[in-house]
């Protein structure tokens, strides 16, 4: 297994980084969050989790151990794969995860693109002995229900992370806006890696 990977920051993209390790670029799919503490050109090390699978090994990368680590046990429920585990990833932070497993928080759960109400009271049942106590208070609101950060905090996180301007940011941000309002209007939370590759292409074509 490969453990963590550390190294230049040779580019970043909308959910993913490539760090140079000893001469080669290794492609490591992240969270907004986590490619948010990346800056390219600049050294960076990441917790990593190698999947495997017969066509294909790709590689995950985390801010935390802890964020491996969950990213990890998520897995462990049925029907939750790498994929979905990483968007949950990218939707709550570690804690409020096992607040809202613990809980049985299925609200926050399905704030998740992808986890139903079924899928949610699921992945309650399978997890609540397995993810443990929150490690502090972080991403807990009153209620107990898990707080995110909201869907405009990371994209001009992402953005910012890229190298773009604050200013550049709000401006893709307000493009972006009314894409977010339509998944919220038909009852989705807005897919933060889907916005920032909108607000990639706003700022492309400028």
């Amino acid at each position: 297994m490969i453990a963590s990977v550390a190294g230049r920051v040779a580019a970043i993209g909308a959910d993913s980084a490539v760090i140079e390790v000893g001469g080669v670029g290794v492609l490591v799919h992240c969270t907004p969050g986590t490619l948010a503490t990346l800056r390219t050109g600049e050294p960076a090390r990441l917790s990593t989790s190698l999947v495997v699978r017969e066509d294909s090994l790709t590689l995950y990368g985390f801010a935390s151990d802890d964020e491996r680590a969950v990213f990890e046990l998520l897995q462990t429920a049925s029907g939750v794969g790498p994929r979905l585990a990483l968007a949950m990833l990218a939707v709550h932070t570690p804690d409020a995860l096992r607040v809202a497993v613990a809980s049985g928080d299925v609200k926050a759960l399905t704030m998740v693109p992808g986890i139903g109400p079924k899928g949610a009271q699921r992945i309650v049942l399978e997890l609540k002995d397995k993810l443990g106590a929150p490690a502090g208070t972080a991403g807990v609101v009153r209620g107990g229900a898990a707080a995110a950060p909201s869907w405009r905090d990371q994209v001009h996180s992402g953005l910012v992370g890229l190298g773009y301007s604050s200013r550049d940011a709000d401006e893709a941000i307000v493009a972006v806006a009314a894409e977010a309002e339509a998944e919220v209007a038909a009852g989705r939370a807005p897919q933060v890696a889907a916005l920032l590759k909108s607000a990639l292409r706003v700022l492309s074509v400028r």
